[in-house]
């Protein structure tokens, strides 16, 4: 199930810290999309075994008289609106300023839940200070020291225990490959949507899906049978570009955790952006299979390289992760836009690969036995068992004698390994190391 947590508040309240702290129970990375009057920040947080994405909506830059209007508001609005709940962060030093009204009116109107947090109750003098929050009249109140990390373990809980496995699908429907059509506005989503289903009339079934206005196509056709997961009906609510990416990567995150597969859509002219980055990223973080489409290639002017060094252009920008089908395309020209459903259907095989224990140790052990890891502090590492997981995610667990002692750049030959004798294009893999 897909779950999204905004972090909501004014500046200067401690979004940032807060944003980090979630982060490092999992030490998940953290991304800064560059807005055009401050960065948005997106990421994975983990608590209890459960998984759940967190939009950092960031503070704003007094510019007009009318700030409220014309900064709180829209962020406000779209994230209470995308959300499955809101954490209202306050600021126990300050006491409740204007803007912290405003903004507990708004999200009081709304039927997600608001998580009232005051940050920086950091003794008990502050605790007894904290109590005037209780006029804001939210039921779920939490005091807490983002700093020092105080107090978050039983927001955390109270937040996770409305994290459920629930899914709105048949389970006909669940065996299906689902493909997310994901990217930036003005891409051609939609025209890459039409060009695949509009002409052939082969919409059989929309499924309502667990986000607004994400539409769940079925694709039955020469064969091929899949859910097509459609971002790209973002309604403009706002004329500001800034807030109209904002929205449209929150859709993106939600229809990231519904599909298999996330084809990510590029502007062949803007080339790849900082939030096309940050959306990889995090489809990488979540184990999701990725093919890369660049889009309007009709556009460009060509010569004799220009599509080799486009290519090696963009596997610089996504290293370390380049094991990625680049697709060149033009949805308005129908330009290898079947080459999509066919791509897209291999790195869905290739995510669901199990390769059997035998075969993976006569591979890899030979490679191992190539290539020894290094020896640290006068041990010599001995890898002896290689086994893959049962997990939806490609995973290998390799047993030797000193597992923490195995560095980066032999978990990264190994996974080459992997990659270059099993076909795991497209697809990210894990590798765990455990003693034996």
């Amino acid at each position: 199930m897909s779950f999204t947590v905004a972090i909501v508040g004014r500046p200067n309240v401690g979004k940032s810290t807060f944003f980090n702290r979630l982060l490092e129970q999992r030490k998940a990375i953290v991304d800064d999309i560059s807005g055009v009057t401050r960065d948005r920040q997106y990421g994975i947080a983990d608590w209890n075994g459960k998984t759940f994405n967190v939009v950092d909506t960031g503070g704003f830059v007094p510019q007009s008289e009318d700030i409220f209007e014309r900064e709180i508001k829209k962020q406000v609005l779209i994230a209470v609106e995308e959300a499955n709940a809101i954490i209202f962060l306050v600021d126990v030093s300050t006491g409740i300023t204007d803007l912290d009204e405003a903004m507990a009116d708004l999200l009081r109107r709304s039927s997600k839940p608001v998580f009232l947090t005051i940050n920086k109750v950091d003794n008990s003098e502050r605790l007894l200070e904290a109590s005037e929050f209780y006029s804001l009249g939210f039921d779920h109140i939490f005091f807490i020291s983002a700093m020092s990390g105080s107090g978050t373990g039983e927001l955390l809980d109270a937040l996770t225990e409305l994290i459920t496995e629930k899914t709105d699908f048949d389970t006909e429907e669940i065996k299906l490959p689902k493909f997310a059509i994901i990217g930036q506005p003005n891409t051609g989503k939609s025209s890459l949507l039409n060009a695949l289903t509009g002409q052939e009339r082969s919409i059989v079934s929309e499924i309502a899906g667990t986000t607004r206005d994400t539409i769940h196509t079925h694709y039955k056709l020469f064969h091929k049978n899949f859910i097509l997961i459609d971002t790209a009906g973002i309604r403009r609510k706002a004329k500001v570009h800034e807030d109209l990416e904002f929205y449209s990567v929150i859709r993106a995150i939600n229809a990231m955790d519904e599909a298999d597969i996330c084809l990510l859509l590029l502007d062949a002219e803007k080339g790849i952006t900082a939030q096309d980055l940050n959306i990889f990223s995090l489809a990488v973080k979540k184990g999701k299979g990725i093919v890369v489409l660049v889009n309007k290639w009709d556009l460009i002017k060509k010569e004799t390289n220009t599509l080799k060094e486009y290519e090696k252009e963009l596997k610089q920008r996504l290293a370390p992760f380049t094991d990625v089908p680049l697709l060149f395309i033009s949805a308005t020209e129908k330009l290898r836009i079947f080459k999509v459903i066919e791509t897209a259907l291999e790195v869905y095989e290739n995510r669901q690969r199990r390769i059997t224990t035998s075969q993976l140790n006569e591979v890899m052990l030979k490679a191992i036995e190539s290539h020894h890891a290094p020896v640290v502090r006068g041990n010599s590492i001995k890898i002896k068992y290689v086994s893959q997981l049962p997990t939806a995610v490609p995973s290998f667990a390799f047993f030797c004698n000193f597992p923490d002692d195995i560095k980066q750049p032999y978990k990264n030959y190994l996974e080459n390994q992997l990659r270059e004798n099993f076909k795991f294009t497209g697809v990210p893999v894990r590798l765990f190391f455990r003693k034996k």
